[in-house]
């Protein structure tokens, strides 16, 4: 049933199937849930990969892209507050405070450049990456005001780690799939397109 290179799990299951197995289905994953959480306590050793693959970027980059800068900004500032009051992840203050900040920018920024710019493929990727490098940007300023009304300092390697170094691999999957996203809804007369 799960496999990794860690523990695998098999399990054999026993209900009304004849009736609804979708029941039956349910069941077995609220108890394999409650046995993890019970399993798991504090959740030490577990390695999180929200900031090395950016999974709340997508969304907001393409809707830029899609609805404009106005629904881009206001996408990209409330989902990561919203994640935070619901999933507890990012920490409110100052991760998703600053990260608010950042999304914002990167929807108001890829709608505004995809609204003037040509519609051409490589204007795609210089949307994107003008929004991407201007998005870190006010992320490392929104960290500095952060930081600085706690106390702390935010320094320049504390920058290149948090917006560069450990987020290369959300990187170069926002540079793959957000440009044949757009491409995509383009031909298809989504969105304007060349």
């Amino acid at each position: 049933f799960i496999c990794s290179k860690i523990f695998s799990l098999v399990s054999g299951i026993n209900g009304d199937l004849q009736v609804c197995d979708h029941h039956t289905v349910e069941d077995c994953g609220i108890a394999m849930g409650a046995c993890l959480k019970e399993a798991l306590q504090d959740k030490r050793g577990i390695e999180r990969y929200g900031s090395m693959l950016l999974p709340m970027h997508l969304p907001v980059l393409i809707c830029g892209f899609v609805c404009g800068w106005p629904y881009g900004l206001a996408v990209g500032f409330v989902a990561p507050l919203l994640r935070s009051f619901t999933l507890g992840m990012p920490p409110f203050f100052p991760t998703a405070v600053a990260m608010a900040f950042e999304l914002a920018a990167y929807g108001a920024i890829t709608g505004i450049c995809y609204k003037k710019l040509p519609k051409k493929p490589l204007f795609l990727y210089v949307d994107l990456l003008t929004a991407m490098i201007g998005g870190r940007i006010v992320w490392g300023a929104a960290m500095i005001i952060c930081l600085g009304i706690r106390g702390g300092a935010f320094t320049w390697s504390a920058f290149l780690s948090g917006s560069v170094l450990g987020a290369i691999p959300g990187i170069v999957l926002q540079l793959i799939l957000v440009p044949i996203i757009v491409a995509v809804l383009q031909k298809s007369k989504l969105i304007p397109g060349e």
